[in-house]
């Protein structure tokens, strides 16, 4: 009476160490493979973590800045051209229950501004003349850069405070003492205007960036400003937030309060974030192509190695390895390349994305659909690449594979 042996059950250790020599005895081969799936994978984590990190660094200046600013602006009449706002619309505003301070700026149309009178009329740096009252940065969560905001005296004066974006585009990067720009109809009608200061960039009101900010009264006495308001900032109490947006139309402009726009600028930040986010898909598309690229070439490994190790796997058959060991084996080896990609994938990922935070001042965010999604992808991209050449070196017979050598 024989008896019959039960085949080896291949353990997962034996089984990761039989995939690990192979990868050993053909280290740059395995190299090259595995950076296809590591350039992929890296792609797709800094792109998701630079898209998280970008949007946890708004957030957190939107609350650093508050979100308990409004602001009212003129919409447009029955005839479709722009809406006016009363003069006396701030101070009715300031009458609402839960306000807590008003500031308010006006567009002086028909104005533009050069860096000096001998700039041709067409270059006008598309920035516009705006009429300030006096407490306006402090209201915005901005700050001065340079130099110092309008006062009582200098808002009586042909004297102008800069945004930021303004003043790169007049080449303004420091003030010097009588330093002054040309603000008129054009570049030969007009006068000029000395700086005083120039403002960061002003987060939740970018509008305020490209604005050349001049005193309602000189703005009156020097360029013809009637005196109407374009734009109110209004800071609330926090819990008064919505009671407050939904009066401040009929509160501006009782007679037209659907001449009125009415808008949060924090919403609409966050909601630029989301709509910015949506464009990742183009990026995170050329991680796959990426990715498809280095399945391509852990294949073509696979397939090669299989003929180049026919005697082995020829041998290992004649030494009782079944067909099972053998595909295991060889889509051990697929996987176990293909998880090495992408771990050095996630790793360089995460690693861009810490730097460029850092350098930006952001929290560096990398979340786990990134890091376990790209691990997880390299280990199915492993497992479909490498399935085809373990299961061609499983059907190879003992004799066919070593006769072939």
């Amino acid at each position: 009476m024989t008896a019959s042996l039960a085949p080896y059950r291949l353990r997962l250790g034996d089984l990761s160490r039989l995939a690990a020599v192979g990868l050993r005895t053909r280290k740059l081969r395995a190299g090259l493979s595995a950076l296809g799936i590591a350039i992929g994978v890296a792609a797709i984590v800094a792109v998701l973590g630079l898209s998280s990190s970008s949007q946890a660094g708004l957030l957190a200046e939107i609350d650093q800045l508050g979100t308990n600013l409004l602001t009212v602006a003129n919409g447009q009449n029955s005839v479709g051209g722009p809406a006016e706002l009363p003069i006396a619309a701030p101070g009715m505003i300031t009458r609402i229950a839960g306000v807590t301070d008003v500031q308010y700026t006006g567009r002086v149309g028909g104005q533009h501004v050069y860096r000096s009178p001998l700039i041709p009329a067409i270059n006008t740096n598309v920035l516009s003349v705006q009429a300030t009252s006096l407490d306006l940065p402090a209201t915005l969560g901005a700050s001065v850069a340079v130099g110092r905001f309008l006062d009582a005296a200098t808002a009586q004066e042909p004297v102008v405070v800069l945004g930021a974006a303004a003043a790169a585009r007049l080449g303004v990067d420091r003030l010097h003492p009588g330093e002054r720009i040309w603000i008129g109809p054009s570049s030969r009608i007009g006068q000029w205007f000395y700086l005083t200061g120039v403002l960061q960039p002003a987060v939740l009101a970018p509008e305020i960036d490209s604005a050349v900010l001049i005193g309602f009264p000189a703005a009156k006495a020097y360029l013809g400003f009637d005196g109407h308001p374009s734009q109110i900032y209004v800071r609330t109490a926090t819990d008064q937030v919505n009671a407050v947006h939904d009066l401040l139309a009929a509160t501006a402009s009782p007679a037209n309060p659907g001449q009125v726009t009415v808008s949060q600028p924090s919403d609409l930040l966050v909601a630029r974030a989301a709509a910015k986010s949506a464009l990742n898909g183009l990026f995170l598309g050329l991680g796959a192509v990426s990715l498809l690229v280095g399945a391509v070439g852990v294949a073509n490994t696979m397939i090669i190695s299989v003929l180049e190790r026919r005697s082995e796997i020829g041998l290992r058959r004649a030494l009782g390895a079944t067909r099972r060991h053998i595909r295991l084996q060889f889509l051990g080896e697929a996987i176990l390349l293909a998880t090495l990609g992408g771990a050095i994938g996630v790793a360089a990922g995460a690693a861009a994305t810490a730097l460029y935070a850092h350098a930006r001042q952001w929290t560096a965010v990398v979340p786990a659909i990134a890091w376990g999604g790209g691990l997880a992808a390299a280990v199915l991209i492993g497992a479909v690449a490498g399935l085809l050449p373990a299961l061609r070196a499983a059907r190879m017979s003992p004799t066919q594979a070593l006769w072939a050598v």
